[in-house]
């Protein structure tokens, strides 16, 4: 059989991608002050910003949207879905929120307090921004292989169970529960085996604190373990799935990834220990528990979803795309995380420009420079996203200077990943001449959401 892995769709809808110039992009860019979220994405060629909400749905999601039912309460869309989220999940408390933030949102004001302490692998930026505003620290334990992006492990994202047994002994009190992220978005979109799932849990239990998982790439997490965990490459990315969630108390889920739509995300509780506070929170901020924020239509179209993103060919298809470009990369030189994550290729920018003082921002420096000479949007995940200025005017930065470049599901074919490896190779033999930047006007938090720049001499 033919080693090639293709794309297990075929495209029935296609929209015209518009192609500009250098000197057109370079504007763009200044007139967005050198911020590739304020940038129009009519004028992007490759828009690798995120894979969140941005991919294509199937036909059978689109013919699924016609049996929406919009009642305001009790409506059959949610009850179907329902049924889709207790199978994979085992849990019987779901709560519909509009995206993941909105879910982490509801939970965490429902859950915790001023002062207390959550512990995770890596706490992405809404999750980290939606602990913070509660006046909660938000405390990243990732595995130390994690943080070293050339360095190759089959689990990367694994909590850093001795760190979290040192945090329950000392600070337990303050504890309202552990997180883990499957797969582990700031660390390269890499996974979490299964048996750390499982340790992770019985710890938490032992020392009486629930486990929260945040899941939106679950799929992946669980195709993962199929292919690297011994022991499971007979199993169905499905029973993996069931089995992940087994582990835990709670989840979180951003449904604009792994459950395949374009809006959408959802809370699931094993028990009702946080069931009526977060129901509360959810009338007041998102609309009634059966919706929760959602149109039947939107129900219906992630229940469709939820069980195509398990889908093993998919899924096969999927973590290869990340794994072919890698290898384009790793043939030119460029470091990135290694092994390739499932949903995106993260770059390390400091292999790029490595005389670049990491106060110009080298990550952001570079994510520009693959917009303006390549037309690729990317988004830094570096000391702009995850640093902070200090009142006093320092600056904090991040451990690694990543550019993450994310697949939008179902979108781009094989040849767009080639001309994005011919881009970025031109990028890295231009590097000298890549300038790094200063941020001029920035909000308190998620500062890479809006902040704007000027470029470095």
């Amino acid at each position: 059989m033919p080693k090639t892995i293709i794309e297990p769709f075929r495209i029935k809808s296609v929209e015209p991608i518009r192609v500009t110039t250098r000197e057109e992009r370079l504007r763009l860019l200044e007139e967005a002050k050198l911020n590739v979220f304020k940038l129009r994405a009519e004028d992007v060629l490759l828009d690798w910003l995120t894979d969140s909400g941005t991919g294509a749905m199937s036909a059978e999601q689109w013919a699924a949207i016609l049996r929406g039912d919009e009642s305001y309460a009790g409506a059959p869309s949610f009850y179907r879905l329902q049924a889709v989220v207790r199978e994979i999940t085992g849990m019987p408390h779901l709560i519909p929120t509009h995206q993941g933030r909105a879910a982490e949102h509801v939970l965490f004001g429902a859950a915790c307090k001023s002062g207390q302490i959550v512990p995770n692998n890596s706490h992405f930026d809404t999750t980290r921004a939606n602990l913070e505003y509660l006046g909660v620290e938000a405390l990243d334990l990732v595995i130390a292989e994690g943080l070293q992006p050339a360095l190759i492990h089959p689990f990367k994202g694994n909590i850093d169970l001795a760190r979290l047994e040192d945090l329950l002994q000392r600070e337990g009190e303050r504890i309202p529960f552990g997180m883990l992220t499957v797969t582990n978005n700031t660390g390269g979109g890499q996974p979490v085996s299964m048996a750390n799932i499982r340790a992770t849990s019985e710890l938490l239990h032992r020392y009486g604190k629930p486990l929260v998982m945040d899941v939106c790439r679950f799929a992946e997490n669980a195709m993962f373990i199929k292919q690297r965990e011994p022991g499971y490459a007979e199993h169905t990315p499905m029973q993996i799935a069931q089995e992940m969630f087994g582990y835990a108390d709670a989840a979180t889920m951003s449904a604009k990834k792994d459950g395949m739509v374009n809006i959408g995300g959802f809370i699931v509780l094993r028990d009702e220990r946080w069931l009526e506070p977060v129901q509360q929170m959810l009338i007041l901020r998102e609309g009634f528990p059966t919706y929760g924020g959602l149109a039947g239509r939107d129900l219906e179209a992630l229940a469709v979803g939820l069980r195509e993103g398990l889908n093993e060919d998919y899924l096969r298809y999927r973590l290869r795309t990340a794994e072919y470009l890698g290898e384009k990369l790793d043939a030119l030189g460029i470091g990135f995380v290694k092994p390739t994550g499932g949903h995106a290729v993260y770059i390390d920018a400091r292999t790029v420009l490595p005389e670049m003082p990491v106060a110009h921002y080298p990550a952001w420096a570079l994510c520009n420079a693959l917009y303006v000479e390549g037309g690729i949007r990317g988004v830094e995940v570096g000391s702009v996203m995850f640093g902070k200025r200090l009142a006093d005017g320092s600056e904090t930065y991040h451990s690694m200077e990543l550019v993450r470049l994310a697949f939008p599901r179902r979108m781009y074919t094989q040849s767009h990943f080639d001309y994005a490896a011919e881009a970025i190779a031109e990028v890295r033999a231009m590097a000298a001449s890549i300038r790094g930047v200063r941020i001029v006007k920035q909000p308190t938090r998620l500062r890479h959401f809006s902040c704007e720049c000027e470029w470095l001499d």
